[in-house]
């Protein structure tokens, strides 16, 4: 629990520090009220992150693996690409962000059901779930690159902030929707929450167990859908971010309870973008995207990762 308290206290102090380091006393007012809705909504992008990993990692039975690098951003990018391609080319304009994001998240519950369901029906290696998910997003991206190449620069412009990652450009007008729809989550995850640390023991046991494994997996890979969307929509897709804040709760709780590795990967998650941020915009005075350091951090910690994992 000390640990606990501990990485809050940090989450804590560089959430302050976002919030009014260097603001003029003239402008303060203007200046808070830009700053508070980015910090909220890095928080919400940092639990949504974070959770939903965790939670990916323990159905899939393997510390390495997250919903980005199966392909989930790709697959919300190519919903992106088709509502622009549908709503521009035969309804004359584009639907606004929050009926978008509806759309996105309803095709997107859809399609992750649809596709990797039968990645739960046998007990995969991890060579064959990586590979489904190098497939499925190689297959995305491609399609998502064709179908950007019929746009013309007003529907190519549209698309392209939600094409890559950005904490300078966040969608705070998703803010209360997300935000609302973590809420109502809440409930059912604290309901099954319990049940995570059963699945680590593997799908026999937890099946002996009294843990209906396909039916709690099902209900957890919609909230990972829905977690991965609200964090795509908000700040764009972010591949390595999971491994590396869920690999270090681990690391740093020594434990095998999810109440406790889920509350550290999500304080380690808004400490790092927090912090990340204020470095990004204070220090380098944006001349260094933040989205670049954490994937060029996380994809050699997930190679490394990789190597550990081989010789082990």
């Amino acid at each position: 629990m000390k640990k606990i308290i501990i990485l809050a206290i940090i989450a804590m102090i560089l959430t302050l520090l976002y919030l009014f380091y260097g603001i003029d006393a003239e402008i303060f007012q203007y200046s808070f009220m830009k700053r508070l809705p980015q910090a909220i909504a890095i928080g919400v992008t940092a639990t949504a992150i974070a959770i939903a990993t965790l939670l990916f990692q323990t159905i899939t039975n393997n510390r390495i693996l997250t919903p980005s690098i199966l392909g989930f951003d790709a697959i919300y990018l190519f919903i992106q690409t088709i509502l622009v391609v549908f709503f521009t080319k035969f309804a004359g304009n584009f639907v606004n962000e929050t009926v978008n994001f509806i759309l996105s998240l309803v095709i997107m519950v859809g399609f992750s059901l649809l596709l990797f369901s039968s990645i739960f029906k046998e007990k995969y290696n991890i060579h064959t779930l990586l590979l489904v998910g190098i497939v499925f997003g190689t297959l995305f991206r491609s399609m998502t690159g064709f179908l950007l190449m019929i746009l013309d620069p007003n529907e190519f412009g549209l698309l392209q902030g939600r094409m890559f990652a950005s904490f300078n450009n966040i969608k705070t007008e998703l803010l209360l929707i997300v935000i609302v729809g973590f809420l109502l989550l809440i409930p059912f995850i604290y309901d099954e929450w319990k049940k995570m640390d059963v699945f680590l023991l593997g799908k026999d046991v937890a099946t002996n167990l009294g843990v209906d494994y396909q039916k709690t997996s099902k209900k957890f890979f919609i909230v990972i859908s829905i977690l991965i969307s609200a964090a795509t929509a908000l700040v764009g897709p972010l591949t390595f971010l999971g491994v590396i804040v869920v690999n270090l709760a681990y690391e740093i709780m020594q434990t095998y309870k999810h109440k406790y590795i889920g509350l550290a990967a999500v304080l380690i998650c808004v400490s790092a973008l927090m912090g990340g941020q204020l470095i990004v915009e204070r220090v380098f005075n944006f001349n260094i995207t933040l989205t670049v350091i954490i994937n060029l951090v996380g994809g050699i910690y997930f190679l490394t990762l990789l190597m550990k994992g081989r010789k082990a």
